[in-house]
């Protein structure tokens, strides 16, 4: 009787975990695929940015505007050195408690840092751009790839921080702060969507700085002033910094172009942040000049103005010059190269290039003569008739796959379709880059992994990701990996959060579900007219009910996020008693959070679709930062958008949107009123 009753409770358990096993794995993917979703319609955004330089008109008659100034930045971070430091001219007050930076930086200043942001005081603006002033001086010595060398010494590779100012401080009370003895590499993704990044770049160009040997700062693809719009580091910036903010980022530009974008140890390991691909030539990678491409989302000008100047362009499908297949679930988005600056390193820093890799001038085949080469718009398939393609536009390709690639199981190297950008390496890929450069491994970031570390291609690859519970609180751990002499990798996991260690393992599951649902049903109402139409075309007769599969064709065939729908269904929509899916039920629990009469259906899930996009633009436009704009900006900026991206919305509807949201007839619109107006309340949040 002992054994059947432990029998039972066993088979009840592996049940139990098998069930939460399932939730913890459709979570997983819904927040991946949603992520990799806003990244293509950041590509997009960034699309309408240049359709913008070419179109914005000035609307308040004033010097160059903003957005001019902001996407266009003229100067060159290596020669521009003519200007006074406008750090010079700013005064700290009497008053100020926090703390002061001297330069050169001592150990002192540093812990005064740490001190400071764990009890949430702010550095000075004057600081922060004497800090970010003497990094691009630094910066400016360094080699796009730097060499490192363990010796008797551990190195430790920390991924992805993204604002998580916990994760940092949890590696350093864990592992030991940065020195001589305790060197690091970081690579890339320091900031955005957390709400800490600048402390945290302010805590890694303080040691950059203090360390330069021994602290090593590879660039991510979030280290992009583009990048920084969408995902939160400029709107933090410009509220911590409000004076100095546009100082600040204008700095930070520079910084960021200046980024190394590779790393090599013991000339065995290479760190790169996203991955590689069939084309990536790391002789090539230490010639080109880093700092020339100041965001990887922007094309090279000189590919775009030769495709004009030809006069003819054809349509392609996807990369053609890298063999990929022309077909893809997503139109494919380009994203633009960036040169890199190959300044020779310093004597008194023991990072230096290596000696046969600094030399070529070019890739040896970086691309086929017959190959049709895609003009770097990205928001259209038009592309260059076949023909070699300019030094710049290759040099940005190799940028934007390290940047931007991941790794997948199967052979060959096709265009990143999920992000949109750089692309999908195989083992037969990694193998190649290897052997050719007689390396061992590749160490890479930018995928979050709910281990915090994931292998693969044989265990030549490692994705080290350090931003735990990213998604959710619970949703994955962050780790980081050691590197001896023996080049084994060691690796530590951790999970920053004062609750979940309370938490049991269905709690934790079961608030990431929540979250990840919530997110996936917001997507659903984003998209309701088009998933209605795409519903009716398997309801002929107007029932309001279609089967399961033909409603799991409909959604996807409209959302595009590969997603087990099926699995998903009983959360996101009701059955009908017969088993068929009454397809409406998936819109019951949400609405609009303050609606407004004059303005159509239509125009409403319009303006919650591109909320996050308006809200960019909208923000850029705010020079003041005020939270308002005039109703003359909102009509000409959502006329460029709407025409920008072929939305069929009146000039009539736009004019009745304006006057319809300038509540007090003042001739300004307050913004943060209309981003709440076009808010999705989900019905329990109604209820509380």
């Amino acid at each position: 009787t002992a054994i059947k009753a432990a029998v039972l409770i066993q088979r009840w358990y592996r049940r139990y975990m098998a069930r939460l096993e399932i939730r913890r794995r459709y979570t997983w993917s819904i927040f991946q695929s949603i992520e990799y979703a806003g990244e293509q319609d950041q590509l997009q955004l960034s699309s309408f940015f240049s359709f913008m330089l070419d179109n914005f008109t000035q609307l308040s008659g004033n010097a160059p505007d903003l957005i001019s100034q902001f996407f266009d930045p003229a100067t060159d971070p290596v020669r521009d050195e003519g200007k006074r430091a406008k750090y010079e001219q700013i005064e700290v007050p009497e008053s100020y408690l926090g703390p002061r930076l001297a330069f050169p930086l001592t150990v002192t200043h540093t812990n005064a840092l740490l001190s400071a942001f764990k009890q949430q005081q702010t550095l000075h603006a004057r600081y922060v751009l004497e800090l970010f002033y003497e990094t691009k001086k630094f910066l400016k010595q360094m080699p796009n790839i730097i060499h490192l060398s363990t010796y008797s010494k551990e190195i430790t590779v920390c991924g992805d921080l993204h604002g998580k100012l916990d994760d940092l401080l949890l590696i350093f009370y864990k592992n030991g702060l940065p020195s001589a003895e305790n060197p690091y590499v970081f690579n890339g993704d320091f900031v955005d969507r957390g709400k800490k990044s600048m402390e945290i770049i302010i805590i890694l160009f303080a040691f950059l700085l203090l360390y330069p040997n021994h602290m090593h700062l590879n660039r991510g693809n979030h280290e992009d002033y583009i990048m920084n719009l969408r995902y939160g580091f400029t709107k933090e910036v410009m509220q911590k910094y409000r004076t100095h903010g546009k100082d600040i980022l204008q700095i930070l530009q520079d910084v960021f172009s200046l980024l190394p974008v590779a790393t090599v140890i013991d000339n065995k390991v290479l760190i790169v942040h996203g991955g590689i691909s069939d084309l990536t030539d790391l002789d090539f990678l230490g010639s080109i000049e880093r700092h020339k491409f100041k965001s990887a989302l922007r094309p090279p000008k000189r590919s775009l103005d030769l495709g004009e100047e030809r006069g003819h362009r054809q349509v392609v499908g996807s990369y053609t010059d890298r063999g990929g297949s022309g077909s893809s679930k997503r139109r494919q988005a380009k994203l633009p190269k960036q040169r890199s600056s190959s300044s020779s390193s310093s004597s008194a820093s023991s990072r230096h290039s290596s000696s046969s890799w600094d030399k070529d001038p070019a890739p040896r085949s970086v691309a086929s003569p017959s190959a049709s080469l895609e003009v770097p718009f990205l928001d259209s398939d038009v592309s260059i008739a076949p023909r070699e393609p300019p030094r710049e536009e290759v040099e940005w390709k190799q940028i934007v796959d390290l940047l931007w690639s991941d790794p997948k199981s199967h052979s060959g190297c096709t265009p990143n379709t999920f992000r949109g950008g750089g692309c999908y390496f195989g083992p037969d890929v990694t193998q190649k880059l290897l052997k050719k450069h007689q390396l061992k491994m590749l160490i890479r970031s930018h995928e979050c992994k709910q281990e915090g570390y994931e292998l693969c291609h044989d265990g030549k690859v490692i994705t080290i990701f350090s931003a735990s519970n990213y998604y959710e609180v619970g949703s994955n751990r962050g780790a980081y990996v050691k590197l001896g002499p023996d080049l084994i990798p060691r690796f530590f996991q951790y999970q920053v959060s004062k609750c979940t260690r309370k938490m049991t393992l269905q709690q934790r599951v079961s608030v990431a579900e929540g979250s990840a649902l919530k997110s996936l049903q917001e997507k659903l109402y984003a998209h309701r007219s088009e998933l209605i139409a795409a519903f009716q075309q398997y309801d002929q007769s107007s029932t309001g009910r279609i089967s399961i599969s033909e409603w799991a064709m409909a959604v996807e065939s409209v959302l595009r996020l590969d997603l087990p729908w099926r699995t998903l269904r009983s959360r996101l929509v009701r059955l009908a008693p017969d088993g068929d899916v009454e397809y409406l039920s998936c819109f019951e629990d949400l609405h609009m959070g303050q609606p407004i009469s004059e303005v159509t259906p239509n125009l409403v899930e319009t303006l919650y679709r591109y909320r996050t996009d308006l809200e960019i633009i909208f923000n850029i436009i705010d020079k003041d930062h005020s939270g308002l704009i005039s109703v003359e900006e909102f009509r000409q900026t959502w006329k460029l958008f709407s025409s920008h991206l072929s939305i069929d919305i009146d000039d009539a509807a736009i004019d009745n949107l304006a006057r319809s949201i300038d509540f007090n007839k003042d001739g300004s619109i307050d913004f943060n009123e209309f981003l709440e107006a076009f808010r999705v309340v989900h019905r329990l949040e109604a209820k509380q």
